[in-house]
């Protein structure tokens, strides 16, 4: 057997691999960035893939099936996982490779009936969870939110939402894949909610996730996708984190332009009251007859259009704005 590496492919090793996946009935995955391809009289008879600390389009040919070559990519994709600094590693598969992927020492985290989600902790989510503060209350509620950066939309929705919470536990999410960095993003939600003395704002770590991020390639139906990633984001807030922290609201912004946001809203509302969760839709903040967007303040902000922005966004923001991407301490 032979090895062959890509960072990722390209050319015409990308369209051998293209067509490898597609024999094994799996799309390729563009976000790819580190591929192992095992070869067999120069044909590709199994290959692996990585995205920051995703495992991505594991494949193995029918005809080598059973020779342990699935435990080889897996290992490799670790050592160069680790080699990148990623410790904790996830991928997403059919549920009916439950038991292989757990005799390589993957555990599951949550499924539906077309995706199964698996990281290499056992009980990596449960402890997560377990480390984030939950006050008693009656009412405790939940936002989940980029804030790609953080405006004074956002800053209604919160504020509207924690006057009818005794505790609302707002979620910024942890993918490093917006114009914002992930711990900066943070840091001005923080700055621009330290008023409210009844908010506490976390991270959500690797597990509350965008729609953006759910690999796909393995799903034939690709219009279902939004609900099937949906789904699958929904069954993890109920089994790890809504019980365990007592939310029993979860609030969202209308969203009149984001048809995936849109979706998500929709799913929420038909999945999450049967677990005991209310759904609350709050109207968005609107600036000069218009919902204030985040995606409307980046465009302003490469145009340095500061008094415009002023009426968009916090105080902080603005300043983290002017000084390029600098937290105002």
């Amino acid at each position: 057997m032979q090895y062959e590496y890509g960072n990722p492919f390209s050319g015409f090793a990308k369209e051998e691999l293209k067509r490898f996946l597609r024999s094994c009935g799996l799309d390729y995955d563009e976000n790819i960035q580190h591929t192992i391809n095992i070869l067999q009289d120069d044909e590709i008879i199994a290959s692996g893939s990585l995205d920051h600390n995703v495992f991505k389009c594991i494949a193995v040919s029918p005809d080598h099936q059973g020779e342990n070559l699935t435990a080889v990519l897996l290992s490799q994709l670790k050592q160069e996982a680790f080699r990148r600094g990623q410790e904790h590693l996830f991928l997403y598969t059919k549920p009916q490779n439950l038991e292989m992927f757990s005799n390589l020492e993957f555990y599951p985290v949550a499924q539906t009936d077309t995706m199964l989600l698996m990281e290499n902790r056992k009980n990596g989510i449960d402890s997560f969870v377990a480390s984030l503060p939950c006050p008693d209350g009656k009412n405790i509620g939940c936002i989940v939110a980029n804030c790609n950066p953080f405006t004074k939309g956002h800053r209604y929705l919160i504020e509207t939402a924690a006057a009818e919470c005794d505790v609302l536990h707002v979620f910024v999410l942890s993918e490093d894949r917006s114009t914002v960095p992930a711990a900066d993003r943070f840091e001005l939600v923080k700055q621009g909610l330290s008023d409210l003395e009844n908010v506490l704002v976390h991270p959500s770590s690797d597990y509350l996730i965008s729609s953006a991020s759910f690999p796909t390639y393995f799903l034939k139906e690709k219009a279902a996708v939004p609900q099937v990633t949906c789904r699958l984001d929904l069954e993890i807030f109920v089994k790890h984190f809504a019980g365990k922290m007592g939310i029993n609201k979860r609030f969202v912004g209308t969203e009149p332009t984001c048809p995936v946001t849109g979706v998500y809203n929709r799913e929420m509302k038909k999945f999450l009251p049967a677990h005991g969760i209310d759904v609350i839709e709050i109207p968005r903040l609107e600036s000069s007859g218009a919902p204030i967007s985040a995606s409307i303040v980046r465009n302003l902000w490469k145009d340095e259009a500061w008094d415009k922005l002023a009426n968009l966004v916090p105080e902080t923001t603005l300043q983290y704005m002017k000084n390029y991407g600098e937290l105002v301490k």
